[in-house]
């Protein structure tokens, strides 16, 4: 199969690390023309505030691409030395490779369990990999199936049962500071996906006041008329963090959007010594974590939100169990499905070339014999040499059928083919 998933997520790398290997849109073009270019391989290049993931695939070429290659490239691409990436990145091979996608796309692998967003970001990964030309047979069949197993996982679990999300669980990390919204405002910076989720959720908080603000004015005003808010110019950004009293920032910036410069000198002495909660779900973050000070600041991002109240996620956790099962029984499905669909061309090609050797033995046979056999005798001569071939053939094949999968299902290949001698 020759197929990798190599990365790092907020369980081997922290945010720091994880924010300078995060990809933009315009990196990520460039990472899969290059990485489909320089190993040969499909690519699909998986971001989310949680992980950074690289899936690569070479199905047709002997020998995978493994982790201190991809701590190569991401080191040239970031920026960053490759030795202090590679002891965060985890690789997966193969049918591991395919389980750890189904996981990650039925939110098993998420900081929130059954997180609902992870799904349309694998989606949206696939859809740029494809746009690019960078998705070949596998990847092109190993994603949709992820997102259809992502789907059975939500329909047949509770696991995404219930509004809980990184939004929705950050709002309740936040509430062990802020007892009430009632008397608070709130402001949201950023309205793509993460932030819209998160004031889908403060309708239930019923916030005093709701502030947006994002570089696209029209979507900032069109999202807080949705939820009773009002929208802020981003060049007033300062004087909306003077006024809040949380933050919820989501924002796709490659720099901090507030820097500890910029709030010292524009936002910290004019709030006259109010608290101030900052959740940053961005990656890379967009607040400079040197704005908290521990007493009328905190600020937090996603690696804090294992400080989320176990009780919030205990009715999810049933569920994984279950979740597990789906996840399970569908790698072994597309293992399966994927070794039939590449061992198929080869035990066709040794049937074939083993009846032509067949045929050279006993053509000359019968001819030599002709004259001295009855039909009865040429039919039971013929009828034996198939039952020995079958016989012969039976065991490579079945060991290619059965155990042809993981991980020496590519070695049985290649072994089959050059015993009996087949073309690639």
């Amino acid at each position: 199969m020759n197929l990798r998933a190599i990365g790092c997520n907020v369980a081997s790398a922290a945010v720091d690390l994880r924010e300078k290997l995060a990809f933009d849109d315009a990196k990520r073009s460039r990472a899969l023309a290059e990485l489909a270019a320089r190993y040969g391989a499909e690519v699909v290049v998986l971001g989310t505030c949680n992980r950074v993931e690289l899936y690569l695939a070479r199905p047709e070429v002997a020998g995978p691409v493994h982790a201190p290659l991809v701590a190569e490239f991401l080191g040239e691409a970031h920026g960053v030395p490759a030795d202090r990436i590679q002891p965060h990145l985890y690789e997966h091979a193969d049918a591991a490779a395919v389980r750890h996608l189904f996981r990650v796309a039925g939110g098993l692998d998420s900081v929130v369990v059954g997180e609902g967003q992870i799904a349309a970001q694998v989606k949206e990964a696939f859809e740029a990999a494809q746009q690019a030309g960078a998705a070949g047979p596998l990847l092109n069949t190993l994603f949709p199936a992820a997102l259809r197993v992502s789907k059975r996982v939500r329909t047949e679990t509770g696991i995404a049962r219930g509004n809980v999300s990184v939004a929705s669980a950050a709002l309740v990390f936040v509430r062990q500071v802020f007892d009430t919204f009632a008397d608070k405002t709130v402001l949201v910076v950023g309205t793509g996906k993460m932030g819209r989720l998160a004031l889908n959720h403060l309708r239930e908080q019923h916030p005093a006041g709701v502030l947006v603000t994002s570089r696209t004015p029209e979507r900032a005003a069109d999202i807080a008329a949705g939820c009773g808010g009002r929208a802020v110019p981003w060049d007033q950004l300062d004087d909306a963090l003077v006024r809040a009293d949380i933050v919820l920032s989501a924002t796709a910036c490659t720099e901090p959007v507030v820097t500890r410069r910029r709030f010292d000198e524009k936002v910290r002495g004019k709030r006259g010594g109010r608290k101030l909660v900052v959740f940053d779900m961005a990656a890379p973050r967009n607040f400079d974590p040197r704005i908290h000070d521990g007493d009328r600041v905190s600020l937090f991002n996603v690696d804090d939100l294992n400080a989320v109240r176990e009780e919030q996620l205990a009715e999810r956790r049933r569920h994984v169990g279950p979740a597990e099962a789906i996840v399970g029984a569908e790698v072994t499905r597309f293992v399966s499905d994927w070794n039939r669909r590449q061992d198929g061309p080869v035990i066709g090609r040794l049937t074939a070339e083993v009846d032509k050797v067949r045929d050279a033995v006993v053509g000359p046979l019968l001819e030599k014999l002709n004259g001295r056999l009855t039909a009865a005798d040429r039919e039971r001569i013929e009828g034996a040499f198939r039952l020995f071939q079958n016989r012969l053939l039976h065991g490579p094949i079945a060991a290619l059928r059965e155990g042809g999968g993981e991980p020496h299902g590519g070695t049985l290949r290649e072994a089959l083919m050059k015993l009996f001698g087949l073309k690639g």
